[in-house]
């Protein structure tokens, strides 16, 4: 059986479709067809109530948390840069809440851009809020650089050589957060990739691999979403 595979959503308070002018949980098809060519089944995952999000990551065999708005300073203690976004209270809430259950879970987990930023916020780290020539030339479209694989870490082992890849950002990790190393880097230093060193399967990319033609990270997530997990943390202490 393929292994289900949830994606969290943005949140919108317009978007249309034929007549339609409404506000919508959506997700770019990108997303669940990465996760098809990977050998997985898709599944979305609009915000709810935090306190659900347990008994949804238990339903799945992985967790995508996707790409979207920036993060809202104050989860990490810094005053909002006039040039960050304004903020995405319920998605932040939600995906939190995803991201620690599945912490605690052992369900394998994969951040993408925000996700990344997330995932290293939900574990204590801190958010560059802005980042000069990482942005695409134009809103709406992605640029292209290379990222560097640190061997002998979870991606650099998914993806061992140097590599291009589609981005749109301009904040990044700054601090690591708990438990947290760097498995890529950016010409310029800065951080485009962060695991856990603990057996979890836990990976966040700074890039969009939705975007591209590599399906190498997306099927290493599958991959480990399929055999049994490690064990809760805190699972069999007395």
């Amino acid at each position: 059986m393929k292994p289900l595979i949830g994606v969290s959503t943005y949140l919108e308070t317009s978007a249309r479709w034929g007549v339609w002018d409404l506000p919508a949980a959506l997700l770019p098809m990108a997303y669940p067809r990465l996760v098809q060519r990977a050998g997985g089944v898709a599944v979305m995952l609009p915000p709810d109530e935090p306190t659900t999000a347990a008994s949804v990551v238990a339903r799945l065999d992985g967790l995508v948390v996707s790409g979207g708005p920036d993060v809202e300073p104050v989860r990490y203690g810094a005053e909002p840069d006039p040039r960050t976004g304004p903020p995405a209270r319920e998605r932040d809430d939600w995906e939190l809440a995803l991201i620690e259950a599945a912490l605690a879970s052992g369900t394998p987990l994969l951040a993408i851009c925000r996700g990344m930023q997330l995932l290293n916020v939900a574990l204590g780290g801190t958010l560059i809020q802005h980042l000069d020539g990482h942005t695409a030339a134009a809103l709406g479209v992605f640029g292209e650089h290379p990222v560097k694989p640190v061997p002998g870490t979870r991606y650099g082992t998914a993806v061992p050589e140097e590599a291009d890849v589609p981005s749109s950002h301009h904040q990044a990790v700054d601090r690591l957060g708990r438990g947290l190393i760097v498995s890529a880097y950016a010409g310029d230093g800065t951080v485009e990739a962060v695991e856990l060193v603990d057996e979890r399967w836990v990976l966040g990319v700074q890039w969009h691999p939705e975007m591209g033609e590599d399906i190498r990270v997306m099927t290493a997530l599958v991959s480990a979403s399929s055999p049994p997990r490690p064990a809760p943390v805190g699972a069999g202490r007395a």
